[in-house]
């Protein structure tokens, strides 16, 4: 845009102010819209042509905090910045996290109240979240085998005194109690196993993400009442993955599992596929994407375990053991990807991202600093 007054001092910086990566918003008295650079027409989702003239509340109506730093950069002299603002976008119905810093303009041109300047966060946040989940995920890794490593020689000691106890006990009732001791030794061997997660690297094969999911919609259904739906959401364009079948089955039930139980067998839960290009998982950009959303309409996980649902043994069960979410975080970790949870009531969704290798795109993953 295009200033929607002669002001030659917007004028001369126009373009410079459209090149900047930062959205940059001017505003009257009335709060009404004067200028917005490029950056500002993409973060807002607008056009400059047809938005001038109009007050923005009026076109963020229900960013209600906005409002209010407006309000108060009309009456106070000095700059001053919100950080991590929640900016609803009707255009778009999505919700962005932004900085932003408003300057009062009205000492230095009376046509002039306020300088808007929207710095987006939302990249640079899911980026720190990532990297937290990766270093949470190797840390739990190292504490688990080490504590795995502990746990399984004294196992292994008590089962072999076990076995020979029982050949030399010569009452058969008293051999209830070593067959109990054995008993429970393997299990406990088992959940061992199951914190470990697989002992070797399977060997990845080209497969059907739709086929993975749609075995495990058969699975749960089959086990489920009527009451419980499962809808499809599946884009399918989406390449061939690399990866190993089993492994992304057991991924995927583990979560569209833990949503069941959350719903107590009465709800709906989506599967949701798409492709997303030049997309960043941690620090490490690939040219090509999966996606795959699992959302339930439950009651949602309570924040004070949002943090810690990816951690060995944290469940919100009684009869549950915490490991489901744990080891779908390291399966898909084995395949370079990643498992993120967003939670409130009415809507839980777990996302897995996974690359889609080289061969689909062309080049390699590249590291990205921020």
């Amino acid at each position: 845009m295009k200033p929607t007054t002669d002001y030659q001092g917007i004028d001369s910086c126009q373009s410079i102010l459209d090149n900047l990566a930062t959205a940059v918003v001017l505003l009257d008295r009335e709060l009404r819209v004067r200028y917005l650079n490029n950056a500002a027409e993409t973060l807002l989702g607008v056009s400059a042509k047809r938005i001038g003239g109009q007050r923005l509340p009026d076109l963020l109506p229900r960013a209600e905090v906005l409002h209010q730093a407006l309000e108060r950069g009309l009456t106070q002299p000095q700059q001053f910045t919100k950080r991590e603002m929640e900016l609803p976008l009707p255009t778009t119905g999505k919700q962005i996290t932004v900085d932003c810093t408003l300057t009062p303009l009205a000492h230095v041109n009376e046509d002039y109240a306020l300088l808007v300047e929207l710095q987006q966060l939302d990249r640079m946040l899911r980026i720190a979240r990532e990297e937290s989940l990766l270093a949470q995920q190797h840390a739990m890794k190292v504490l688990v085998r080490g504590l795995a490593h502990e746990v399984k020689n004294p196992l292994g000691g008590l089962r072999g005194a076990a076995q020979l106890l029982e050949r030399e006990l010569p009452n058969e009732e008293l051999k209830e109690y070593t067959g109990i001791i054995i008993g429970e030794a393997d299990r406990l061997q088992k959940l061992v196993d199951h914190m470990l997660g697989p002992s070797r690297r399977s060997e990845q094969q080209k497969l059907n993400i739709h086929e993975v999911l749609e075995h495990v919609r058969r699975l749960v259904l089959a086990d489920s009442p009527p009451s419980l739906r499962i809808q499809r959401d599946y884009d399918p364009s989406i390449p061939e993955l690399l990866g190993v079948k089993d492994q992304l089955i057991q991924a995927v039930l583990n979560i569209v599992q833990n949503a069941r139980q959350a719903l107590q067998d009465d709800g709906t839960i989506v599967l949701k596929t798409r492709a997303q290009r030049q997309f960043t998982i941690g620090q490490t950009r690939h040219r090509l994407v999966l996606r795959i959303d699992i959302i339930d309409n439950g009651p949602g996980i309570p924040k004070e375990m949002q943090a810690q649902v990816f951690y060995p043994m944290v469940t919100g069960r009684a009869e549950g053991t915490g490991l489901g979410l744990s080891i779908a975080q390291t399966l898909v970790g084995q395949h370079g990807g990643l498992v993120e949870c967003k939670s409130e009531p009415g809507r839980t969704q777990f996302t897995l991202l996974l690359p889609l290798r080289d061969h689909y795109e062309g080049g390699n993953p590249q590291h990205v600093p921020h």
